[in-house]
């Protein structure tokens, strides 16, 4: 087993090159193939989830091995819906265990021919592609946004488009609003006819250049730096980001503004990819709560950033966190009690600190889950708990493969034990 010591440096003053948008680079591969063009999006990312996808586009084997990438197994599930060909789509044992249930029964009552190669509501899937119908759908609110998503990505290659029916409450929709405006981008006519309605036109993509915005969850892991820094002369700044940015996670400007951290922006273009400077201001609030429904991606972020701030929180809206790569809830209460804070759960969506603490035992370092943010959200305590050990630090090339590099050229010392 691979186990990094951290060393944090007495001074942070850096300039970050940051990730490609992960959830951008996968929306624009799917619909590039969709539009049938042979154009590349500029700045695609480089990470493990973004490649397989890649993979599998450029090559189309019989069987396609997704390896950990969830967002991968259900774009591609739907893709394959409607191409000609059979597949067999699988991934690693935790892929084989993270239901799929939900979008295999939608797609197949647009027509979809998909049988189960194993356990039934689960992964592997064999696929036969064709040309399918399209219609009206219904489909529950509160699941993945990441189904939502791969449904309307093939919408306007259905015969009658795509009329899509959510009940119930609506989960994560920063990330369906996403991946519409990304289809209109390429030409699509996708958009909410109302509360709970979006309507997919039958109308083609077009293939077109598009530019990749750089990552706001990846952007995450240096506000927590700085918010756990400190001090007047911690600064941080972040290359190709976005003030009007359409990614969801772009939230965490407001986050941590509430933990004393001031986001600049170079200029006052809204759409325009351009360098953001943070800086430490002193400001915190001694409490937050938040519902995370809608970026659960950066609950771990800001759990360890207040605990390891002396932040009180309860956080709702982290249902989905129980069917990521581990169970991201059991995951950061039993880590963040070896650095010695005490969580408590409720209603397997809720994580709550009260300022409890327990005596650190850091001796087996800090487990990671094959979860990349278990290991980018906790590798910043090292500023508050220094020579933490990561354990197995290799899955952060699921979203952001050259962490630990930047960590270095950002003055921590890495070391493998």
């Amino acid at each position: 087993m691979t186990r990094y010591k951290i060393t944090a440096p007495q001074r942070l003053n850096a300039s970050v090159s940051l990730p490609a948008s992960k959830s951008i680079s996968n929306r624009a591969l799917i619909i590039y193939a969709l539009s049938g063009g042979h154009l590349l999006p500029h700045n695609l990312s480089d990470c493990d989830d973004t490649e397989v996808i890649l993979d599998a586009l450029r090559y189309m084997p019989g069987e396609i091995d997704i390896k950990a990438a969830g967002t991968a197994m259900r774009f591609m599930t739907a893709y394959l819906s409607v191409m000609r060909g059979t597949h067999v789509i699988t991934g690693t044992e935790r892929m084989k265990h993270r239901p799929i249930g939900i979008l295999v029964d939608a797609l197949r009552e647009l027509g979809a021919d998909i049988k189960y190669a194993g356990e039934e509501g689960f992964p592997p899937l064999r696929i036969t592609g064709r040309q399918l119908k399209g219609g009206t759908l219904e489909i529950e609110g509160n699941v993945s946004s990441q189904y939502i998503s791969a449904l309307l990505m093939i919408g306007p290659v259905l015969e009658e488009g795509l009329e899509l029916r959510l009940k119930g409450d609506i989960i994560s929709k920063p990330y369906i609003d996403l991946t519409l405006w990304m289809m209109r981008e390429f030409g699509a006519d996708a958009d909410w006819t109302g509360g709970d309605t979006i309507s997919v036109r039958p109308q083609p993509y077009k293939n077109r250049e598009y530019f990749i915005e750089n990552d706001w969850s990846g952007a995450s892991y240096w506000y927590e730096m700085v918010a756990l820094k400190g001090g007047r002369d911690t600064e941080v700044k972040l290359t190709g980001l976005m003030d009007g940015s359409k990614q969801g996670d772009s939230v965490v400007r407001y986050l941590f503004s509430l933990l004393g951290v001031k986001t600049m922006f170079e200029s006052k273009e809204m759409n325009k990819p351009q360098t953001v400077t943070l800086k430490a201001n002193g400001r915190c609030v001694p409490k937050l709560e938040y519902d995370f429904v809608n970026s659960p991606d950066l609950a771990q972020t800001v759990v360890a950033a207040c605990a390891a701030k002396g932040v009180r929180f309860h956080f709702k809206g982290l249902a989905t966190l129980k069917i990521k790569e581990t169970d991201r809830i059991e995951a950061l209460k039993r880590e963040m009690r070896k650095l010695g804070y005490v969580l408590e759960d409720r209603n397997d969506s809720e994580l709550i600190w009260d300022g409890e603490r327990c005596e650190p035992n850091l001796a087996g370092g800090i487990d990671t889950y094959e979860d990349h943010r278990m290991a980018l959200s906790l590798a910043p305590l090292a500023l508050k708990h220094n020579g933490l050990i990561i354990n197995n630090p290799q899955v952060v090339t699921k979203s952001y493969p050259h962490f630990w590099k930047a960590l270095q050229e950002a003055g921590f010392e890495i070391s493998e034990e």
